[in-house]
């Protein structure tokens, strides 16, 4: 499963990207406005730390608007992505984008039904919000396993993002319910490093080796 960092902060994914471990990069329209700064710009800058796919959102509601702002956002470099909602309007707009060989993630994803539509509409992303549809009573993790389904019974190309990931657990699951990605904020991306049996088992490594005297170099 490939692993996004869900952020527009260039200093933080410029740190956690020097560990070869990101795949890719999500933004949206509140991540953009947190930096303050000129989102074609920050844009730019993320295509440049990283390689793979880098969402970005449109801000239209209508389908020819986001048209006209996602060939905008897509001229920017090769590995843009460009981020439109689950509507109506937004999958007219996927179809059209797909028609050009512009490269799509369709957002905001709350049910499987949806996700279908997603991946007729030739999208090249779907993600489905888990821990927004677990704040409201949902399983999120039983929709994206749910769209698996339905993307193995067709043969959907659309790969299933998941998105609004909280903890290391709903990685783990995410991966097990067969998401081929997982975007992530950086503090639970810095989580998957850490258990405290690791870190109790390391010092107990380092405390005897250091009883020895030796030196490996």
């Amino acid at each position: 499963m490939q692993l996004f960092l869900d952020t527009a902060d260039v200093a933080v994914l410029k740190d956690l990207a020097a560990t070869g471990l990101v795949d890719g990069v999500t933004t949206n329209p509140t991540l953009i406005a947190k930096t303050g700064r000129p989102m074609l710009q920050v844009i730019a800058e993320i295509c440049d730390i990283v390689e793979g796919p880098v969402s970005a959102e449109v801000a239209a509601v209508e389908s020819q608007a986001m048209l006209a702002e996602g060939r905008k956002l897509a001229a920017i470099a090769s590995n843009v992505v460009v981020k439109a909602p689950l509507t109506r309007e937004g999958l007219i707009a996927v179809r059209q984008f797909a028609a050009e060989g512009i490269q799509t993630n369709v957002t905001l994803c709350f049910s499987a039904a949806q996700a279908l539509l997603a991946a007729k509409a030739g999208a090249n992303y779907i993600s489905p919000f888990v821990g927004r549809l677990d704040d409201h009573g949902a399983l999120g993790m039983e929709v994206v396993s749910e769209i698996r389904a339905i993307y193995d019974n067709y043969d959907f190309d659309t790969e299933i993002l998941a998105a609004s990931i909280r903890n290391s657990g709903h990685v783990a699951a995410a991966a097990i319910a067969g998401a081929d990605c997982a975007t992530i904020p950086p503090d639970v991306f810095e989580s998957l490093f850490k258990h405290p049996l690791t870190e109790k088992g390391l010092q107990t490594f380092l405390s005897d080796w250091a009883k020895t005297g030796q030196s490996i170099l």
